[in-house]
């Protein structure tokens, strides 16, 4: 439940325009007038799962768009009975001036968009729920522009060609392949949001090798025993789980109101030291692999202030 510190579960990934929201919970709406980012005409919201914490601020943001005349249509996604969902919830939003499209998906599904995909799997959580992996595509290997010099590739389309992955033929009748100007293919970025869930090998698999994983850790490991019973994790399942699949960061979200977030950071970083726990309005910056490591920065989203990036280390 929301506490005077914290929010109930939002998350807004913003990857160069795109501005994707996972999940709606209660007061979303005006922790986004109080970022840097504002109430953006976001059109896509993707739900992990339908309990209350996670969707309540879902009808008032529909409805406030509405509001401000709003347009451009809106798709939401989720599990199955979203469509139910949000038949119920008809009569507490009313007529919208924009349509709203619903696409309830199970896991394994995928959607693709440009440059990156979006890839669903399950988690346990005892109701119709999803976890989110958004998963760029390889990016082509540098240019050697040495290399192009000394083989006498002239400045110009042949050049773009190469970096293309197309063999180009020079004036002298020589044919330079790309293999011999461009580096090995490199990375996309991988960034795995579960939602609430039990620990579960379906979730190292999903996350192996990403550069941030955000998952929850609802306890400490003392309150193992109710984090079963309620199918959620504690912060050092969850640090086992980031252990198993070697991801970079480790995000924990979702704490219990009794945590104030530095006891289950210490927690966690006893056995994945690459840990950090975000406060409202914190960002998490993942650059390219050859650009250096994901970095937390304090206060990022708040405005108008800029903030340095914190070591993932630091409390």
């Amino acid at each position: 439940m929301p506490t005077a510190q914290r929010a109930p579960a939002a998350l807004l990934v913003r990857r160069g325009g795109d501005k994707l929201l996972f999940d709606c919970a209660e007061g979303t709406q005006r922790q986004l007038l109080r970022s840097s980012v504002g109430l953006v005409d976001l059109e896509d919201v993707f739900l992990t799962h339908f309990h209350a914490d996670h969707v309540l601020g879902l009808p008032g943001m529909l409805k406030t768009f509405a509001l401000r005349g709003r347009e451009l249509p809106l798709t939401v996604h989720g599990p199955r009975g979203l469509v139910e969902l949000l038949r119920s919830l008809k009569r507490v939003i009313g007529k919208l001036s924009y349509d709203v499209r619903l696409v309830e998906l199970v896991p394994g599904d995928v959607l693709e968009r440009d440059e990156y995909r979006l890839a669903t799997f399950g988690v346990t959580h005892g109701v119709s729920a999803l976890g989110w992996s958004l998963i760029e595509a390889s990016r082509p290997g540098r240019f050697d522009v040495g290399e192009a010099d000394a083989l006498g590739v002239p400045n110009g389309p042949e050049r773009g060609a190469l970096q293309r992955g197309e063999s180009v033929t020079l004036a002298d009748g020589r044919t330079i392949t790309p293999d011999l100007v461009v580096g090995p293919a490199r990375p996309g970025r991988k960034l795995v949001i579960t939602g609430d869930t039990a620990p579960s090998a379906e979730i190292v698999e999903a996350a192996w090798g990403a550069d941030v994983l955000v998952t929850e850790a609802t306890f400490s490991d003392e309150e193992r025993e109710r984090a079963a019973e309620t199918l959620h994790q504690t912060a050092t399942q969850a640090a086992e789980v980031a252990r198993q699949a070697e991801i970079g960061l480790l995000a924990l979200t979702h704490l219990s109101n009794r945590y104030f977030g530095p006891e289950i950071a210490r927690e966690a970083r006893a056995i994945f030291p690459e840990t950090v726990v975000p406060r409202d309005l914190d960002v998490v910056e993942v650059p390219f692999a050859e650009r250096g490591i994901p970095q937390l920065v304090k206060g990022g989203a708040m405005r108008p202030r800029d903030r340095e990036p914190v070591s993932s280390g630091a409390e």
